[in-house]
């Protein structure tokens, strides 16, 4: 063989007239693991150099070497050309962060001029001062819409609000006196007494009861405080000077009659005697001391025996006569008349202790004025006697229909009665009305307990001049101490 020759043998691959040409790249790509990879751009080939003394380059094959001048140049170059082309071998990718699947959250990106909302945890520590109304305006802002998003700091906010108006303190912090009447028949409503009150006695029950309330919320020294009580005697006004103990004690002397009729204790003893003014200054006379806050509990337990002896009575008692000495009335009116009495002289300690103080309920009021209008005719009498009233002008039998006078009472507890003039056994007639006199309801009760004037009580009158000014002083002459 010639020295330009180009076979040759190595390990085995034998190579003969033509030298051996790469595959083309393309095909090897297409069975490359990583032949869907982005393309790169290709590199730039690079100009010839002159051999070196170097061995060939890895991969390179070593027929690529030494090509013979001797073939055509079309094919010489472009195998020349491939030659030099170096692979760069598989390119492992540049990691790539997996996209989430869901939403993804986003960092809020500050924009000038516009705040940002605090934290939660600054939020909560100005939920006191939202309830209160001490934040400014920001921050009463930023509270507000944090709580239309947490439902905690809502609840705790709500909380906190009803917390502040237990704060307030221009509330009247006075109980109502009415307040243990209400609760007591809320009660019975629901879970009726074994043994209940008699309706007859339920003024005293409440009277009582309300007295009771205001002597439980004055000190110590208001036992002291002066009282002047007041009552008519003849055609003036008496009056006479106690303490707050004092009245109570005279409320207790006078509620012994009632005591005794239903066989009770007396709390003067057995010899006491039955004028209420002489039994009342009995007890001041003979107390070693001024009566002082320890007189509540005996009065008050004395009180509640009387209820308690008329209810397990039964119904007959309550025609049973109590006598005041110079008259007597049966056992309800009794009690009425002592209910009437307990509240006239609770508002006369109110009114020295400086106690608000309402009148009874308007129907214990009616029953009340229902009983000074039927002891009028034998007041009249009584003055008539004295000399202090005109004579009757006609006189009937007994129980037909006789000269009369309208009384009209009016607001809570008011009502009409006729009046009887000339007899008390006469019945009043609105067919034989001579005259008309209009008042209202506490007024009317004023006047009776003898706080006011004959003169000042009329609102309105019309008819009978004569008639209207006996029947106002006789209801005057109803009082007494």
């Amino acid at each position: 063989m010639d020295g330009g020759g180009d076979d040759r043998e190595r390990d085995g691959d034998e190579v003969r007239g033509v030298p051996r040409i790469p595959s083309p790249r393309f095909a090897a790509d297409d069975l490359h693991p990583d032949a869907y990879r982005p393309k790169r751009p290709p590199l730039p080939k690079r100009k010839p150099q002159p051999e070196r003394d170097t061995p060939p380059a890895h991969g390179t094959p070593p027929e690529a070497e030494s090509v013979p001048e001797a073939e055509s140049a079309p094919e010489a170059a472009e195998a020349a050309d491939d030659s030099r082309v170096v692979d760069p071998g598989p390119v492992d990718p540049e990691p790539v962060e997996p996209v989430p699947l869901g939403p993804v959250a986003l960092d809020p990106v500050p924009v000038e001029g516009a705040s940002v909302a605090p934290p939660h945890s600054v939020l909560k520590s100005l939920l006191g001062a939202w309830a209160l109304s001490a934040c400014s305006a920001e921050e009463t802002a930023a509270v507000e819409d944090h709580l239309g998003d947490c439902a905690p700091c809502a609840e705790e906010a709500l909380r906190l609000r009803d917390a502040v108006g237990l704060l307030h303190t221009d509330r009247d912090l006075d109980l109502d006196p009415l307040l243990r009447f209400r609760v007591l028949e809320n009660c019975l409503g629901r879970r009726p007494a074994r043994i209940p009150v008699p309706d007859w006695a339920d003024p005293y029950d409440a009277e009582t009861a309300r007295l009771d309330a205001l002597l439980r919320d004055i000190g110590d020294s208001e036992w002291h405080a002066p009282v002047r009580l007041k009552w008519f005697e003849g055609e003036r006004q008496v009056s006479r000077r106690t303490t707050v103990a004092g009245v109570i004690g005279h409320l207790m002397t006078v509620d012994g009659l009632v005591a005794t009729a239903l066989g009770l204790n007396d709390p003067l003893g057995s010899h006491a005697p039955l004028l209420p003014t002489e039994r009342t200054e009995s007890f001041w006379s003979t107390a070693d001391l001024p009566p002082t806050g320890s007189i509540r509990e005996p009065w008050r337990d004395q009180s509640h025996t009387l209820v308690r002896t008329v209810s397990f009575a039964g119904r007959g008692v309550a025609e049973l006569s109590v006598s005041y000495g110079s008259f007597a009335l049966p056992l309800q009116d009794a009690l009425l008349d002592r209910a009437f009495e307990c509240w006239i002289h609770a508002d006369d300690i109110a009114g020295a202790v400086d106690y608000p103080y309402a009148p009874p309920s308007g129907a214990h009021l009616n029953r009340m004025i229902d009983l000074a209008a039927r002891l009028l005719p034998a007041a009249l009498a009584e003055r008539r006697r004295a000399g202090l009233a005109g004579p009757p002008q006609h006189l009937v039998t007994a129980g037909a229909p006789g000269r009369s006078l309208h009384l009209e009472v009016e607001g809570s507890g008011g009502g009409s009665w006729h009046i009887a003039l000339d007899s008390p056994a006469a019945v009043g007639s609105p067919a034989r009305s001579v005259a008309q006199v209009a008042l209202d309801g506490v007024e009317f009760c004023k006047l009776v307990a003898g706080h006011v004037s004959p003169e000042e009580a009329a609102a309105g009158q019309d008819g009978d001049r004569e008639a209207i000014r006996d029947v106002l002083f006789a209801a005057a002459a109803l009082s007494r101490l």
